[in-house]
């Protein structure tokens, strides 16, 4: 297996290829969980991925409650199918805090506030409320609860990630909190190893082929859990090997051959990079720091031309439209500019606006 045939198989794996959902719930249970930090941006790859789909019919998933919006793994917010939350934060999300507990000590945070924290929540949020970050924020601070700096932040996060609370709708621009027993209807319970291997599974099947490095790194599992995992699917996981490094991917996968000029436009954060320890088959010759807003770690949306990172976006939105503007790093051929007005015609569709390309300058 060649680079060129691992990122085809990567573009249909993720769906970017001939994808066939229809529902966002649909697309999110198959990666198992996608990376939601930047919320316009998750909105556009989950909508991404179905063809005809529009980013009111994606937020809408989300007040549905088919999509699922908290802090699973690695401390960072994703989208989950509501069937897979529990298990997740179980498996997951217990580690982080483990991990962090001397972060929240020093930030205040003992358990005696957490408690407190808890009981102020249910209070505020027990009966299908749903409150404002700022609405919380402000009833612990009148419990005598610090919320400064980063502390309101981590009381959240870590009441989300024991299974509190979770996110809710949007109102207006603003996003609520839920009590997750009310919003999200039970499930069945995994075991560990259950947990460990539908996890396995899931990344392998979406994001493969990938290493068992990047599997790591995605979801913080730990090298004796992914054997096991790996153990647990070797009906369905196949090893391969390209350039020297093994790679895991299904056994029953898809005809990787792609349309030539094949283009995406990924938002900000997208499974396609975000999911990746190593992102040296995407980038090629691209510097990983090109694609990284300065000084914020924030991954650029980026340009993808048949697998391949050859530049950057960014949209503005205005009363009547949405400017788009293409930096690229690269001179595109004829089939790939098409690639690329396709592309834009399949974003303008998603955000309901017409979609104005402006002539920003190459990024060299």
């Amino acid at each position: 297996m060649t680079v060129s045939d691992l990122l085809a198989f990567r573009l249909h794996s993720q769906h970017l290829a001939r994808p066939r959902f229809r529902t966002p719930g649909e697309v999110v249970s198959w990666f198992g969980a996608m990376q939601a930090q930047d919320y316009l941006g998750a909105l556009w790859a989950v909508g991404h991925r179905i063809p005809g789909m529009t980013e009111a019919a994606v937020e809408q998933a989300l007040a549905d409650r088919t999509v699922v919006r908290t802090w699973p793994m690695r401390g960072t917010l994703h989208f989950l199918a509501p069937q897979d939350l529990r298990w997740m934060l179980d498996l997951l999300a217990t580690r982080v805090v483990l991990k962090n507990r001397n972060l929240y000590r020093k930030a205040g945070l003992e358990e005696a506030a957490l408690n407190k924290s808890r009981e102020v929540l249910i209070s505020a949020l027990e009966g299908g409320r749903q409150c404002t970050r700022p609405e919380l924020y402000d009833l612990l601070h009148r419990a005598g609860i610090p919320t400064d700096g980063n502390q309101g932040l981590h009381i959240l996060g870590i009441l989300a990630q024991q299974g509190l609370i979770c996110f809710g709708p949007r109102r207006g621009k603003q996003p609520t909190f839920v009590l997750l027993e009310e919003w999200v209807p039970p499930a069945r319970p995994l075991d560990r190893d259950e947990a460990v291997a539908e996890l396995t599974r899931r990344y392998f099947t979406s994001h493969g082929p990938a290493s068992v490095h990047d599997f790591a790194w995605w979801s913080g599992l730990t090298q004796a859990e992914i054997k096991t995992g790996l153990e647990l699917n070797t009906g369905g996981l196949e090893r391969v090997v390209v350039e020297g490094v093994t790679y895991w991917m299904p056994k029953d996968r898809p005809d990787p051959d792609l349309q030539t000029g094949e283009v995406c436009l990924l938002p900000s954060f997208d499974e396609y990079l975000v999911a990746y320890k190593d992102r040296i088959a995407p980038l090629g010759t691209v510097d990983q720091k090109r694609i990284v807003a300065s000084a914020n770690g924030i991954f650029s949306p980026v340009i993808v031309v048949e697998g391949r990172v050859a530049g950057l976006w960014r949209r503005t939105i205005r009363k009547n439209d949405v400017c788009l503007e293409p930096s690229l790093f690269r001179a595109l051929d004829d089939a790939e500019r098409r690639g690329l007005a396709g592309a834009v015609r399949r974003y303008q569709e998603f955000v309901g606006l017409p979609v104005v390309v402006t002539t920003g300058e190459e990024a060299g």
